[in-house]
């Protein structure tokens, strides 16, 4: 192995430079506090996401050829027992938690904690290193994850297709699972690099509203994980994986990449802290539009009028991403709605996990309305996006009348703008999951650096009785 002294001193070192030498202290205090909010959220949003068909469909594949025995160190959440080795059970916890669109994201256009907190935890268990670790570890994947997408500007990346939470999250859960195991300068990059080399994820689900977009979360997880133990194994990776001009990771995924948000102001300046909780069951794009919407429903009366004109201002990223007609199909296909999104927010007042059931996917007077909604192309909009995922929502006062009234948001419920607090986010958890014992689990999650990740995850496990009748 190379002295550091004779390693290269572009992006990618000088990233995993950072990676290898960070410690609890060096964290702030606001940086820490997102962290344990973030794991109370993410762990909510992974035991939900269990029950459902995709992440129940992956779990069967995996222990089907998973570990057995000793080589079983780490479990699935909401199951008592180990069954799987560290990468698999990140990445089925990663489909749980990006399984239902509930989990957070930041305007990088990704989903950080569905990454990088299963990756983390899984490794954390098997391994059973201390609260302060973790929490280190899983700033240090979250920052270098979101550092990731800026680089390539998200925008441009999101408009060639990529689901960014694919591309960019092995970076994030290796980052993670290199400061868990302990990893030098270089053997860091070397997992960055073998992250960097999985990095995937294609739009394509929205076609059709494919599973495929759960997997990504998952996935990323799990290549994050085997990246790191590959890289602590000696298996090298390339340590110019950012920045090499021949199949370099900003190159490849963007042709608007800057190498210049990976460094700048790295350990002063943590994006994560800007990471945003869901209050709503759909893509976060969408998130403003339903504030805006739920105001105007409160203003003219919550028993919305079907024929009342809307219009719906939109940025050319949200209506390629989230503007197409609304057909019934998956629940996915629905959350990704910007139209489906707006018409159950303005019939029933809210966009929760039971507004993705089959009967209200398939309700001809939500069909109608999401159908007669206008969309207007707002150039305004494309300025502040993604920066601000902002949006509008105008309705006409009455019939008779051309007045018309409109809400605009800048930032959405749950943004650093308009933050989700620990007890919001626990009320979130235990609407979801009344199952589990969410006071004790939130209590632990929030007072991280006491316990381990053993300690938590004995929590997930649903109370005696409670499965059943679940």
């Amino acid at each position: 192995m190379a002295n550091d002294h004779k390693l290269g001193q572009g992006a990618t070192m000088q990233v995993a430079r950072w990676v290898a030498g960070l410690t609890h202290k060096d964290l702030p205090t606001r940086t820490k506090d997102v962290v344990r909010l973030a794991i109370l959220d993410t762990v909510g949003c992974g035991v939900y996401g269990y029950q459902t068909p995709w992440t129940q469909a992956l779990l069967k594949w995996a222990q089907a050829g998973g570990a057995t025995g000793g080589k079983a160190k780490a479990r699935v959440w909401n199951e008592a027992q180990p069954t799987l080795r560290a990468a698999d059970a990140a990445m089925v916890n990663g489909t749980s938690s990006h399984a239902f669109e509930l989990d957070d994201y930041h305007n990088a256009k990704l989903h950080p904690g569905a990454v990088v907190i299963p990756a983390a935890l899984a490794l954390a268990e098997e391994h059973n290193v201390s609260g302060e670790r973790l929490v280190t570890a899983i700033a240090a994947g979250y920052e270098v994850m979101i550092r990731s997408s800026l680089a390539l500007e998200p925008s441009a990346a999101r408009l060639r297709g990529w689901h960014l939470t694919g591309a960019c999250g092995p970076f994030g859960a290796a980052a993670a699972c290199a400061v868990l195991l302990g990893l030098d300068a270089e053997r860091t990059a070397w997992a960055l690099g073998l992250a960097g080399t999985q990095g995937a994820g294609l739009w394509a689900f929205n076609a059709d509203g494919a599973m495929s977009k759960r997997l990504h979360a998952g996935k990323a997880a799990h290549s994050g994980v085997l990246a790191a133990e590959l890289a602590a194994s000696g298996f090298t990776g390339p340590t110019q994986i950012y920045e090499t001009s021949d199949g370099g990771f900003l190159k490849a995924f963007s042709d608007k990449s800057s190498v210049a948000p990976l460094t700048h102001e790295l350990g002063k300046v943590y994006h994560l802290d800007a990471v945003s909780i869901k209050p709503y069951s759909c893509c976060g794009s969408t998130h403003a539009y339903i504030d805006a919407a739920l105001q105007l429903r409160s203003r003219l009366g919550n028993a919305w009028d079907s024929a009342r004109p809307v219009q719906v201002g939109m940025s050319k990223v949200v209506d390629v991403q989230c503007g197409f007609d609304y057909v019934p199909s998956s629940a996915l296909n629905a959350q990704m709605s910007l139209r489906y999104c707006l018409a159950a927010a303005l019939t029933d007042g809210q966009v929760l996990p039971e507004q993705f059931s089959e009967a209200k996917m398939h309700d001809p007077a939500l069909g109608k309305l999401a159908a007669q909604l206008e969309l207007v192309d707002d150039p305004a909009l494309d300025k502040l996006y993604p920066v601000h995922f902002a949006g509008w929502v105008a309705a006409k006062v009455k019939d008779e009348s051309n007045d018309w009234m409109r809400v605009d948001i800048l930032d959405p419920t749950g943004s650093l703008a308009a933050p989700m607090d620990a007890a919001a986010i626990s009320r979130k958890f235990a609407g979801n999951n009344p199952q589990l014992a969410v006071d004790r689990i939130a209590a632990v999650a929030l007072d991280i650096e006491r316990y381990s990740a053993r300690e938590l995850i004995d929590l997930l496990v649903p109370l005696v009785g409670a499965r059943a009748a679940a």
